[in-house]
């Protein structure tokens, strides 16, 4: 915040802040397709077990508790600070190129961690086509080069596997 107790793009972006009351912590995709997920399954299984009226019951609750759900995995993964991170911590990664800089393996970072939060209930060797051809676009359309696939793909499962770990203490 500036001195006027205005807040920056800069710490808006750091915080998360939900558009509409300003608090910290929001993240309206990944409730969005928690609530949906949940919604959709309990739906299924309350129309089963109590007919239309378990329907019913169950979309709403089955929503709430989805929306929770997703929630609190996109708090897991805040790309903002993962991607202070890996900032910080790129250098030490055998797989570097010294004479790259962090902007050379930012987008494979950001393919692994956002590639895992969007399919986590695959392993990396399963979704590894789904990312080169994730970051190969990514670079295309963003107008950058970027490394060749085979050097960043470590950074891109390197990522990947610290999004795993961090999801599962």
């Amino acid at each position: 915040m500036n001195s006027n107790n205005v807040i920056s793009e800069t710490d808006r972006n750091d915080a998360n802040l939900d558009p509409i009351s300003n608090e910290p912590g929001a993240h309206p995709v990944g409730t969005g397709v928690g609530a949906a997920s949940a919604g959709t399954v309990a739906t299924l299984v309350g129309a089963v077990v109590g007919g239309p009226v378990g329907g019913v019951v169950g979309a709403v609750v089955g929503s709430v508790i989805g929306g929770l759900a997703g929630k609190g995995t996109a708090e897991v993964i805040n790309p903002t600070f993962v991607d202070t991170d890996w900032r910080e911590i790129y250098t030490t990664r055998s797989y570097v190129d010294p004479s790259l800089q962090y902007d050379d393996y930012q987008s494979a970072y950001r393919i692994g961690y956002e590639g895992f939060d969007r399919s986590a209930n695959q392993n990396f060797y399963d979704a590894e086509p789904q990312l080169r051809r994730e970051y190969e676009s990514y670079c295309t359309n963003h107008g950058r080069s970027g490394l060749p696939w085979e050097k960043a793909k470590h950074a891109v499962q390197d990522a990947w596997e610290k999004a795993y770990t961090d999801s599962n203490p």
